[in-house]
């Protein structure tokens, strides 16, 4: 599967496939029934898409046993390169995904939140990828501890440089609207593995009973508006002006207040149900805390081919920023479109720094 000319569109609904309306219909069936919407359909980005949908059964069985094995808390010593605590299902995770994208050729280079710099994938046989994959392997991972959700982030892009050499930083460092598939994967009460290659969105639901991920949401829809709002209000305190003024304004507008702490947990809810998710900047990290690439960009993709709208407290759509690095951290406000434009407009008449 080539790359797709509608990645860059602003969340139109997808064509519906021509599929049996009650019929099973798997998560390996629906990529390979969707190459028609692309011009020059070769197999890769297929290939790509079902080595990261195997990843994810593997980390979903271990997350579902995690209490029975010694696989919780903090990694020995550990700490990222973003300066988080690394836990050991993080390490579990991170190895795991590359492990399975080495297995089909299709990708030449990735990039972790969990690994200081990219990491070259050996070609295989005469094969020349086209492709190279960004991820969070398990975000929100702290909660694994108690129990509560995480998920995986996975963005992916075509290269830029000469497919007859290794990949280069360039070839990750793409404005989010390059991508040409992004998506998330939600260990819940159900696990759920949500893509978009720039054409809509759906999402699938493992079925344990037969191990495959099976379309569960079809031309996923962001409400145009909502009643919840999920930012870490203990921060308050440590917000600027306008962004205090927002959270007062959800408040007296009696929006309901939800906060997981994990970043796919609160954007899925959002995108089901409607509302705003928020990490703006505090005191402690001025420039956001969140990573651009691995996680603000392909969940951004993801929000806006739903119909939703993803910017930074800045303004500029996320899609639209240009990194500098691997690791860049960003601000983000995302979610539905009458939200987001409501936030827009506090900002416009609180900020204390030019727009």
């Amino acid at each position: 599967m080539a790359t797709n000319k509608k990645a860059e569109s602003n969340g139109a609904p997808s064509r519906p496939l021509n599929l049996p309306g009650n019929r099973i219909v798997t998560l390996d069936e629906f990529i390979i029934r969707s190459e028609k919407d692309f011009d020059y359909a070769t197999g890769e980005l297929t290939g790509l898409l079902r080595d990261i949908g195997v990843a994810a059964k593997i980390i979903n069985r271990e997350v579902n046993k995690a209490g029975l094995v010694s696989i919780l808390g903090v990694a020995d010593g550990a700490e990222n390169t973003s300066g988080d605590m690394q836990q050991k299902l993080d390490v579990y995770a991170n190895e795991k995904i590359i492990e399975c994208l080495q297995n089909s050729g299709e990708c030449c280079a990735i990039a972790s939140e969990e690994n200081d710099s990219i990491l070259q994938i050996p070609s295989v046989g005469s094969k020349q990828s086209k492709y190279v994959v960004m991820f969070d392997p398990l975000d929100g991972s702290s909660n694994i501890d108690v129990n509560v959700s995480v998920g995986t982030i996975f963005a992916i892009y075509r290269r830029k440089s000469d497919p007859e050499g290794p990949a280069n930083v360039n070839d990750f460092l793409q404005q989010g609207s390059k991508q040409v598939a992004a998506g998330y994967v939600l260990y819940g009460t159900s696990t759920i593995l949500v893509y978009t290659t720039g054409n809509g969105v759906n999402g699938f639901t493992l079925d344990p009973s037969i191990g495959e991920f099976c379309l569960s949401h079809r031309n996923m829809r962001i409400p145009e508006n909502g009643k919840f709002y999920s930012v870490n209000q203990g921060y308050y305190s440590k917000f600027d002006l306008e962004m205090r003024r927002y959270v007062d304004n959800c408040s007296d507008q009696n929006y309901g207040l939800r906060y997981i702490g994990s970043m796919v947990s609160d954007i899925h809810r959002i995108l089901i149900q409607g509302g705003i998710f928020l990490y703006p900047s505090t005191r402690k990290y001025p420039k956001g805390k969140l990573r651009l690439l691995y996680e603000c960009n392909p969940l951004a993709m993801i929000v806006e081919q739903a119909g939703g709208t993803a910017i930074n407290t800045q303004l500029k759509r996320i899609l639209d920023m240009d990194p500098k690095e691997l690791h860049q951290r960003c601000t983000v406000a995302i979610g539905s479109p009458a939200m987001v434009e409501e936030l827009r407009a506090f900002i416009e008449r609180y900020s204390a720094l030019p727009l």
